[in-house]
């Protein structure tokens, strides 16, 4: 999988995530399966793989989500390099 298709799964992951009203904070494995499994179907990821875009999409769903700034560049300040 090339960077574009896998920020545009983390794109798609984050969007199902704010759809269903997920915490930005959400740790819980039962509720991010659903996310890991979506994940597995749209890509050749093992459930280990599949589980670290799903917490890269969190962090970008709780970048989305502050105030102000581009996500992007808040990425910066948590340690997140995005392309």
């Amino acid at each position: 999988m090339d960077e574009d298709q896998y920020n545009s799964l983390i794109d798609k992951i984050t969007t199902m995530m704010e759809e269903d009203g997920l915490s930005v904070d959400e740790q819980n494995p039962e509720k991010l399966e659903k996310y890991v499994a979506q994940t597995k179907l749209n890509s050749e990821f093992n459930d280990e793989d599949a589980l670290k875009l799903v917490y890269e999409s969190l962090l970008y769903f709780k970048l989305k989500n502050l105030d102000s700034g581009d996500p992007l560049q808040k990425g910066d300040e948590f340690g997140a390099g995005f392309s």
